[in-house]
């Protein structure tokens, strides 16, 4: 039997009295990308920063249950700062650093102690090549990140999370801001990256999930209704509540 790369166990988390997600199991294997989808305040992204611990920073958080990654339960066996560089997070809005295209991907490498100019520079075309984007600022490494449009600038950080070598990248919402040729390039950098990744993606575009997601989970307040591979998810689900919200009757 396949091991997880990362196992969910009853895991429950409260925000003082919010009562965020209840008793939720499930496995992600190695190389998939699983997406997750639900209406506004289903879970999902609790979800999803529970497993890099990014919860940890907010106030009033209380979590019971155990994750694992590679066996390792990730509160009682991998220190924060090993669990960070191990999970990278690609965010919705992207920030790039007040840097210059080549300083943003540098940074993360740097922080953990590269300093040589030329293994630098292999990180940062390597990064950039896998993020897709290597073509279109090549010969502009020199100048402000900010300069690059909003879909060059999302992928220019996961370009940055590349380039800290993790083995799994969850993504929340990374194109609820960007045009439909912008999304389509993000996209076909998460299906490229799945050959060496775990990927959870979070999305609000439940089409988003059905075109790059093999297996999709849909929660819905709080509670994990179903996962199944993405194409039974789409077409026959087993809950009528996974079908009502897919097909637009609430969401």
């Amino acid at each position: 039997m396949v091991s997880p790369k990362i196992s969910v166990k009853d895991l429950d988390i409260r925000f003082g009295g919010i009562h965020a997600l209840k008793e939720v199991s499930l496995d992600i294997m190695n190389n998939e990308i699983l997406g997750v989808i639900g209406p506004a305040n289903s879970g999902k992204t609790s979800f999803l920063r529970a497993v890099n611990r990014f919860n940890d920073l907010v106030p009033n958080y209380q979590m019971s249950g155990r994750i694992t990654i590679d066996g390792l339960d990730i509160y009682g066996q991998v220190d924060r700062n090993g669990l960070r560089r191990k999970v990278g997070m690609v965010f919705a809005l992207p920030v790039p650093l007040p840097l210059s295209i080549f300083d943003n991907i540098a940074y993360g490498p740097q922080l953990h102690g590269i300093s040589s100019r030329k293994k630098l520079c292999e990180i940062v075309e390597k990064a950039l090549k896998a993020a897709f984007l290597w073509d279109e600022v090549k010969d502009r490494l020199k100048k402000p990140a900010h300069n690059l449009s909003g879909g060059q600038q999302q992928r220019l950080c996961i370009a940055r999370t590349l380039a800290v070598e993790p083995e799994v990248i969850l993504f929340d919402e990374p194109c609820s801001g960007l045009d439909p040729i912008s999304t389509a390039k993000v996209e076909e950098a998460m299906l490229q990256l799945k050959s060496r990744y775990t990927i959870v993606l979070v999305t609000n575009n439940t089409k988003q999930a059905a075109r790059v997601s093999d297996r999709t989970a849909f929660f819905l307040m709080g509670e994990l209704v179903e996962i199944d591979k993405t194409d039974k998810i789409f077409t026959a689900p087993a809950d009528t509540r996974t079908s009502d919200y897919i097909e637009g009757r609430f969401g």
